[in-house]
C-alpha cells in the first residue's frame, strides 16, 4: 500500500506544478471554474470535447445507486462536520480516543442496504468502503482531491483521489486512503490504507454502459483492552496520570486486523432505444444487464500469549482467523417509458464460503468449521413519477437458500413547492444475522459455538422526512425488530469482576424490539453569525435491556463567516457543542471485533466543546480544530467512549482538503 501512496503524492505534485488555476476567488457559494461565455445566435451547440463553458456542474460524482451530484468547493458547516476520518457527518456516533478505533452507536438504523449477512466484527468495518460505497465520476478535466488531516503522534491521515478522462465518455479514478495513528495510550496503535480503482464508461450512442471498480482495503489496530484501574488512574484527576501513557491497561500483546479485496461490474445494454423526435431525451428503451461482485475477506485476532481476560486458551500464541469468500452475479432485463415509468425484473445468484481451518469437537458437540451454499433470488424495481409523487421500489425474494428471506425498500417523494419537500419510506427484510453470530472458532474455549437453530432476523420500518428552508428538517423512524441478534455476557455463569470478557456469547431475542428516533436540524442566520442545531430523540420498547441507546443526542454550533483579506479568504470560525444523555452503553470485546450489551454501568452525561478555524483560499479548505478543549477546565475525568475506554482529550489538530484541476 505504501506504493500507491508514494504513487498518489508524485501525481499529485506533478500536476500542481502544471497547473494553471482558472478559478478565480471565490465567494461563499461561488463554484465556477470559468465564467461561461455566451453562445452567439445561431451557432451551434456545445459538442463533445467543447472546454468553452467549463464549470464546477461538470465535475460529476455518481453514486452506486446512480444518483447524480457534482464536486463541492464551497466551505459550509456541514464540511466542517464530515471534515473526520470517516469523511461523513458522525452525529451518532461516538469516536474512541484514537483515529481509526471503533465508534460506539449513539444513533442507529436498521435499513439494510444488502440482502445478505456480513462476516461480522463490526466494529471494524466503519472505515471499510462496501459496494454501496464506492462513487464513480464523470468529469471534464483531470480532477483530483486531496485530504490531509494530522493524528495521534507518529502519524499523519492522507486521503488522495485522480480522476480522469479519455473522453467524455471513458472517466477513471483512482484513490489511496492511509493512516498511521500511534495514540495517546499504551497499546493503542491504529493503521489502515484503502486502495480503489473505478472506470465509468458509455459507447458513442450510449447503448452500452459500463461502471466497474476494484477495492484493496486492510485495516489493523493494536488492542489493549481498555484501562485496568479507571477508576484510581484516570478518573481521579491526579496529574501524574495526565501523561495517559502511563495508565496501565489490560492486555499488551494482542492485534486485530480486516482485510478485504473486490472485483465489481456492472454493465447493460440497450437493445431498442427510441428518443423524442431528433431530441436527446429517451422516450423507450429495453436493456439487459449484468452485475458481477467477488470479494474475499477475513477478521483476524491475533496474541502472543493466552489471557485470562478471555478465559481459557487452549493453544498458544493465539492466531483466529474468519474468512470469507462471496460471488455474486445477477441478470436483468429493464424497460423504460417515458409515460409508464421504469421497470426492472432480475434474477441473481449469490455464492458464499465462510470458513475456518479446522473442526472443534467438545464433549457436547461438533463445532464445525465451515458455512457453504447458494442462494437464489428474484428481485424487481420500479421508478415513475405519479401525480407529482416520485416513486421507487425494489423488491427481492429468496428462491433457494437458508440465509435469505426477502427485502422490500419503497419510498415516495414529493416537492411540494420549490423549498419544502417531504419523503415517505418503508423498509421490510428478512435475513440470518451476520455470520459470525452462527458459527465462530477460537482459541479461547468459551469463543466457540455453533448456532443452527438461530432464526432470520426481521426488521420492519417506517420513514419520514420532511425538508424546509424555513422551517428546517425532520426525520422520524418507527422500527420494529423480530429475532434481534446480539452479544452479550453468559447470564449462567457467575462472574468475577473485570472477567466479563470471558464469558461473551451471541443470543437472540424471542420478544420483539421497538425503536422511535426522531431528528430535527435547523440552522438560524442572523448576518454573518449562525447558529446550526441538531437535536436527535429515541425511544425503545423492549422486555430485555437488548439495545441501549441515549434518549436525548445534540449538536449545537454557533459560528461567524465573513470573507477577510479584501475577499482574498473566506473563513469560519465558532464553537460545536455535543451532548447525550447517559446511558448503558455498549462494551467493547477487541477479540471479536464487536460491541457487546452490558447493564451494569451508565455513561454520557458529559459536554464536548470543540473549537473551530476554517478558511478558505480558492479551492483550498484549511481546517483547524481544538479537540474536547473543556477538559482544560478541570473536572473528574468522566467522558468514556465505552466501558473502560476513555474518550480523548484536549487536542489540537490541523489540515485541509484541496482540489485542483488541469
Amino acid at each position: 500500500m505504501k506504493y500507491f501512496l508514494l504513487f498518489f503524492l508524485v501525481c499529485s505534485f506533478s500536476v500542481v506544478s502544471a497547473q494553471t488555476d482558472s478559478i478565480p476567488p471565490i465567494k461563499k457559494s461561488d463554484t465556477l471554474l470559468k465564467k461561461r461565455k455566451p453562445r452567439p445566435k445561431g451557432s451551434p451547440a456545445k459538442k463533445e470535447g467543447d472546454s468553452m463553458g467549463i464549470t464546477i456542474k461538470d465535475y460529476k460524482i455518481i453514486t452506486h445507486a446512480r444518483d447524480t451530484t457534482y464536486l463541492d468547493t464551497t466551505l459550509t458547516i456541514r464540511k466542517e462536520y464530515r471534515y473526520n476520518y470517516l469523511r461523513k457527518d458522525d452525529f451518532e456516533l461516538m469516536p474512541f480516543a484514537n483515529v481509526g478505533q471503533p465508534y460506539n452507536k449513539l444513533g442507529v438504523s436498521f435499513n439494510r442496504a444488502t440482502l445478505y449477512p456480513k462476516l461480522g466484527a463490526k466494529a471494524k468495518h466503519f472505515n471499510y468502503a462496501e459496494v454501496e460505497d464506492i462513487q464513480y465520476y464523470n468529469v471534464a478535466t483531470p480532477m483530483t482531491d486531496l485530504f490531509f488531516k494530522t493524528t495521534f503522534d507518529q502519524g499523519q491521515l492522507l486521503d488522495a483521489m485522480l480522476t480522469f478522462n479519455t473522453s467524455r465518455r471513458l472517466n477513471f479514478s483512482i484513490g489511496f486512503k492511509g493512516f498511521r495513528s500511534l495514540g495517546k495510550y499504551q497499546i493503542n496503535q491504529a493503521q489502515s490504507g484503502n486502495f480503489k480503482m473505478t472506470t465509468n464508461y458509455a459507447s458513442e450512442d450510449y447503448r452500452y454502459i459500463l461502471r466497474a471498480h476494484i477495492a484493496a482495503q486492510d485495516i489493523k489496530t493494536e488492542e489493549n483492552g481498555g484501562l485496568s484501574q479507571a477508576e484510581l488512574q484516570f478518573e481521579s484527576g491526579n496529574s501524574d496520570y495526565s501523561d495517559r501513557g502511563k495508565l496501565d491497561v489490560l492486555m499488551i500483546d494482542a492485534n486485530n486486523k480486516v482485510l478485504g479485496k473486490r472485483y465489481f461490474l456492472d454493465h447493460k445494454y440497450k437493445l431498442i432505444r427510441k428518443r423524442k423526435d431528433s431530441s436527446r431525451i429517451e422516450k423507450t428503451s429495453l436493456a439487459i444487464g449484468h452485475q458481477f461482485n467477488y470479494e474475499t475477506k477475513y477478521y483476524q485476532y491475533e496474541q502472543t500469549e493466552g489471557n485470562d481476560f478471555f478465559g481459557d486458551a487452549i493453544l498458544n500464541p493465539i492466531d483466529d482467523k474468519a474468512n470469507l469468500k462471496t460471488m455474486f452475479n445477477e441478470g436483468n432485463v429493464e424497460f423504460y417509458n417515458a409515460t409508464l415509468g421504469r421497470l426492472q425484473g432480475n434474477v441473481s445468484l449469490y455464492n458464499y464460503n465462510y470458513y475456518f481451518n479446522s473442526l472443534f469437537i467438545t464433549d457436547t458437540q461438533t463445532i464445525p468449521y465451515q458455512l457453504k451454499g447458494e442462494e437464489i433470488s428474484l428481485g424487481g424495481k420500479y421508478q415513475k413519477e405519479i401525480g407529482g409523487f416520485n416513486i421507487d421500489a425494489d423488491v427481492k425474494y429468496t428462491l433457494v437458500g437458508d440465509l435469505t428471506g426477502q427485502s422490500i425498500n419503497a419510498t415516495a417523494g414529493y416537492n411540494i413547492n420549490a423549498t419544502n419537500n417531504i419523503v415517505f419510506g418503508f423498509h421490510s427484510s428478512s435475513r440470518m444475522p451476520d455470520y459470525n453470530f452462527l458459527l465462530y472458532q477460537s482459541e479461547y474455549l468459551n469463543y466457540n459455538w455453533y448456532n443452527d437453530d438461530f432464526k432470520k432476523e426481521r426488521v420492519n420500518n417506517l420513514n419520514f422526512k420532511f425538508t424546509s428552508k424555513k422551517w428546517g428538517d425532520v426525520e422520524a423512524d418507527i422500527t420494529t425488530l423480530d429475532n434481534y441478534t446480539f452479544f452479550k455476557v453468559d447470564p449462567d455463569v457467575t462472574l468475577v469482576e473485570g472477567k466479563e470478557n470471558a464469558n461473551i456469547k451471541p443470543y437472540q431475542e424471542e420478544k420483539s424490539v421497538n425503536h422511535l428516533k426522531i431528528k430535527y436540524s435547523k440552522e438560524i442566520k442572523v448576518g454573518k453569525f449562525a447558529l446550526n442545531n441538531t437535536l436527535m430523540y429515541q425511544n425503545v420498547s423492549q422486555s430485555s435491556d437488548v439495545l441501549n441507546v441515549p434518549s436525548l443526542v445534540t449538536r449545537n454550533t454557533i459560528y461567524f463567516s465573513s470573507d477577510v483579506f479584501k475577499k482574498a479568504m473566506f473563513l469560519q470560525t465558532g464553537v460545536t457543542f455535543k451532548y447525550f444523555s447517559s446511558y448503558n452503553m455498549d462494551a467493547y470485546n477487541p477479540l471479536m471485533g464487536e460491541f457487546y450489551i452490558q447493564n451494569d454501568e451508565k455513561l454520557g452525561g458529559y459536554p464536548l466543546l470543540d473549537f473551530f478555524i476554517n478558511a478558505k483560499v480558492q479551492q483550498t479548505r484549511i481546517y483547524l480544530k481544538a479537540e474536547h478543549f473543556n477538559t482544560l477546565f478541570g473536572g473528574s475525568n468522566n467522558f468514556y467512549s465505552a466501558p473502560n475506554y476513555p474518550y480523548r482529550d484536549f487536542v489540537i489538530r490541523f489540515g485541509l482538503v484541496w482540489n485542483f484541476f488541469s
